[in-house]
């Protein structure tokens, strides 16, 4: 076990938790909650953690809230009683990261290890831990009202393709049992609709709170909603009946979490029509300080202090988070349909406010993991115009060309590094975070200075010895459909990374993320990659295999074999083999895959791509990790 004495405090104050059990609601006086939030996380007090913000948004609001972490779902239920049943709600999450991606993996064998739980240990969550737990609320409480929200009710929130059964699903509000689903990040939906609970508000009032999804009989009409059209999409059932249905359903849902003034989106599921609310705009400045400002104590419940630490909290400890949204449009990433595209960033004041906070935790030794976010260089960055973007629908910002309205100039964020660094007890502030080196590496650099000065104090000052970036692959094609830049930019951020190393006496190294089996990528494709890599020199250690997950065009192209914007055919590794084939194109040092790649290169005449891959190899391959990309 972890010497915890380096860790946590000597002392503190139970009541500066959240309430996780009966005995400490007791111990403030409280004879009944108002809400009780569970989710499939260990309970961390910190802003990076969902459920956590919006108990200490709610608390802030006035109302009684506990969170109830991690509840047994498989005895006799008494996690789910022992709290007893809130005056207006149960909100329910299946915690930061879609329970379905941290169980398995992607060939669908289940993982022995949980970061988000104690000691790394799996077994703390169900599968689909929302559907689970509102159906045990459903049938212990069945006139409370149940809100979901999170990762995995975002990702769920309409019909969509799930990887683990190899099938269409319907909306969690028609599957689980759940009254209202709160999308993306919830703090002013959820405002408001405790609001409105707490004030007695009709079925109908309650339906009129934007950023939500409900379920009404199809025998009901859907109220008006002001200024917004509203677009009918294929139904659950014709989307079963026809791929190219889902897919063209999918290019709508993608275009209207693009743009600003979002319509509503109906679709019918059997006898009941499932409606979702346009968003409220993305949280200005003010807002994001507020939320990030709540009295965190940025650890653990002290319930988990004697037991083995929980890796998320060590991940997390020591960063700051500075920004949310990202608006590269990826195709197999998750963030654009959950945080959306537009960037909301913090006041320079709010983000040192925190460091200063950090550097008086226990423990802390100079040293910052992470400032960043989603994308950790799209901070500060908004549209030079944002009327334009009210109806702007376009995917992502900066594929395949950089959009001339968004202001990509890195003065802020270079800034906000050099104040960092400013801050007594601060000796490094890493960035942990993705870098798009796309925003620095163009045509602008040459009028604008920030971006060309961007490089060197990222990689001088803010690298902890190894820089992580995402390349994805090396293949035009196959770049195209993820949406990521061509493999050119990757080697001119190479040069300018030796050179600012070179210049500057430092060792350190270039990390590059890879994928195998994206849409789009075949045998020959990763053939091509793997020749290529090697030729370079790289080493191939941040590599995964694709995984689908519910609502993104990589998903859907997966299920349906079409790219849901021209509606021409796509290729797919949908075979189990295929796909730990294409993956072999990663260890090309180990002998039993060399056999399985040669036989393969055979059977499609490439025989030429053998002696460029299977040359003496100078480069030691270590196993790929898994990166978790897919939840960011």
């Amino acid at each position: 076990m972890d010497d915890q004495r380096s860790f946590y405090p000597d002392h503190f104050d139970l009541k500066n938790w959240l309430p996780i059990s009966l005995k400490e609601v007791k111990d403030r006086g409280w004879e009944q909650l108002d809400i009780i939030l569970i989710t499939g996380d260990a309970y961390i007090d910190h802003p990076s953690f969902g459920i956590p913000v919006i108990g200490r948004i709610l608390e802030r609001e006035g109302y009684k809230v506990a969170i109830l972490p991690q509840p047994n779902w498989r005895d006799d239920l008494r996690d789910f009683t022992k709290l007893g049943k809130p005056r207006l709600f149960f909100g329910v999450a299946a915690g930061n990261m879609d329970s379905m991606i941290n169980h398995y993996t992607a060939n669908r064998r289940i993982r022995s290890n949980d970061a988000y739980s104690v000691g790394n240990q799996s077994g703390f969550r169900p599968d689909r831990a929302v559907t689970v737990y509102s159906g045990i609320l459903r049938k212990l409480y069945p006139d409370s009202i149940i809100i979901a929200g999170g990762i995995e009710a975002s990702l769920r929130r309409l019909t969509h393709y799930d990887f683990w059964d190899n099938e269409l699903k319907p909306s969690l509000l028609y599957l689980s049992g759940i009254d209202y689903l709160v999308f993306g990040n919830g703090e002013k939906p959820i405002i408001e609709l405790a609001k409105k609970i707490k004030d007695g508000a009709s079925a109908q009032e309650l339906q009129q709170t934007p950023q939500i999804g409900y379920s009404i009989p199809d025998s009901l009409s859907i109220p008006d909603w002001a200024d917004r059209k509203t677009i009918n999409l294929s139904s659950f059932s014709e989307s079963l009946k026809s791929k190219e249905s889902f897919a063209k359903d999918f290019k709508i849902i993608e275009e209207e979490s693009n743009t600003l003034a979002s319509s509503r989106l109906v679709q019918q599921h059997g006898d009941s029509n499932v409606v979702i609310n346009p968003p409220y705009l993305p949280a200005t400045t003010a807002e994001l300080d507020n939320f990030h400002d709540l009295p965190f104590t940025r650890l653990p419940h002290p319930r988990y202090w004697k037991k083995p630490l929980i890796p998320a909290f060590e991940m997390i400890r020591f960063s700051v988070n500075v920004h949310r949204g990202c608006f590269g449009g990826c195709a197999f990433c998750t963030i654009s349909a959950h945080q959306g595209k537009h960037i909301s960033s913090r006041s320079l004041k709010s983000i040192t406010r925190e460091v200063e906070t950090v550097t008086k935790m226990t423990g802390f030794k100079g040293y910052l993991s992470d400032i960043g976010g989603p994308s950790a260089n799209m901070y500060g960055m908004e549209p030079y115009n944002k009327t334009i973007c009210l109806h702007c629908k376009k995917p992502s910002c900066i594929n395949p060309k950089i959009c001339k309205n968004l202001n990509i100039s890195h003065k802020e964020i270079n800034n906000l590094y050099r104040k960092v660094r400013e801050i007594p007890g601060i000796k490094k502030a890493f960035i942990g975070s993705g870098v798009r080196y796309d925003l620095f590496l163009n045509d602008r650099s040459k009028e604008d200075s920030s971006l060309r000065e961007y490089p060197g104090e990222l990689i001088r000052y803010h690298v902890s010895g190894r820089l992580k970036v995402a390349p994805e692959h090396t293949q035009p094609d196959v770049l195209r459909t993820i949406r990521k830049p061509g493999f050119d930019k990757f080697l001119e951020l190479r040069a300018v990374f030796e050179r600012i190393n070179e210049k500057n006496n430092l060792k350190q190294e270039l990390i590059p993320y890879f994928i195998s089996s994206h849409p789009g990528c075949t045998i020959e494709d990763m053939a091509e990659f793997a020749a290529e890599t090697r030729s370079l020199n790289l080493h191939l250690e941040q590599v995964q295999d694709f995984t689908p997950t519910p609502m993104t065009l990589a998903s859907t192209m997966f299920y349906t074999g079409i790219d849901p914007y021209t509606l021409k055919p796509v290729y797919v590794a949908t075979d189990p083999s295929e796909k730990l084939l294409q993956r072999s194109f990663f260890f090309t040092a180990i002998p039993e895959e060399k056999q399985k790649i040669t036989t393969a290169l055979k059977k499609i005449g490439r025989e030429d791509l053998i002696p460029k891959i299977f040359g003496r190899h100078t480069l030691k391959h270590v196993k790929g990790k898994p990166t978790g990309r897919h939840n960011k």
